[in-house]
């Protein structure tokens, strides 16, 4: 069973599909005006990226824009 962080106020913890206790925490810091995404193995941070606020609607755009051409893909008939 894999062991995550706690999972933080205001945030989001993923699992990383290549297991080995792997895991994104997301964790919202308003009073910042920022969001930090976090890498974590088991219960060690191993890196972090510090996100502007006005620069989230720009990562969130790249994450639709990659899962739509996923769905795309997986649905357009096979020639």
């Amino acid at each position: 069973m894999q062991s995550v962080p706690r999972l933080p106020r205001g945030g989001v913890i993923v699992l990383d599909a290549r297991g080995d206790d792997r895991a994104l925490r997301v964790t919202w810091h308003h009073e910042a005006d920022l969001v930090v995404l976090s890498l974590w193995r088991e219960n060690v941070c191993t890196g972090s990226f510090r996100l502007a606020v006005d620069e989230v609607p720009d990562l969130i755009d790249a994450l639709r824009a990659g899962l739509g051409a996923t769905y795309d893909a997986t649905r357009s008939p096979a020639s």
